[in-house]
């Protein structure tokens, strides 16, 4: 049996559209969340503030008292995620909390994640942080990967470094996922 191709899903940009310009997309419900990732970045920030302050009412805000992520999320795309012939992967910053705080409001199973070597490094190619790891990862597995922040040059990487079919396919971080692109998707898969 042929294994699927693998889809690797970015979350911030494609399915939480967070630079809409104006309001929640339709089909969108609000969610706030607090990842750890999010709790740790906002403590780093208040000790970077308490370090620069003089008075006691800039100390680190303990995590409960951390001001939640904004999440916008369309619980139709799950259902339709999962009617995909992919396997599919998280590609994220996430990395494994997007199965405790993304999949289950998508109505998504635990899903393997790429755990990322070293999270926004500087690549000196110029490609972007995850471009390498999610290569390395596929193992030479056919895959689409879904993102906000690809670029021509992930593209050309990706195609003259992984053996087996790729498509990088950007999502505008203020659309998210739209009907063309699931048809992409499936055009892909058929293709593939």
């Amino acid at each position: 049996m042929t294994q699927q191709p693998l889809l690797l899903l970015d979350v911030d940009g494609p399915l939480n559209p967070f630079a809409a310009p104006k309001r929640r997309p339709d089909g969108y419900r609000t969610y706030r969340l607090r990842p750890g990732w999010w709790v740790r970045k906002q403590e780093r920030m208040a000790a970077a503030e308490t370090r620069l302050a003089t008075r006691a009412k800039h100390a680190k805000r303990p995590a409960g008292r951390v001001k939640p992520l904004r999440v916008w999320l369309n619980p139709a795309h799950g259902p339709e995620l999962l009617a995909l012939p992919y396997e599919l992967v998280w590609a994220t910053g996430w990395m494994g909390e997007a199965n405790t705080h993304i999949g289950p409001h998508l109505g998504l199973p635990e899903l393997p994640y790429i755990a990322w070597t070293e999270m926004f490094a500087e690549d000196p190619d110029g490609l972007h942080w995850k471009t390498r790891d999610v290569v390395a990862w596929a193992a030479g597995r056919p895959f689409v990967w879904v993102d906000d922040e690809l670029g021509p040059q992930d593209t050309a990487w990706i195609a003259s470094n992984h053996p087996g079919p790729a498509l990088t396919l950007h999502i505008h971080p203020g659309k998210g996922l739209l009907a063309e692109d699931f048809a992409t998707l499936r055009e892909w898969a058929a293709a593939a």
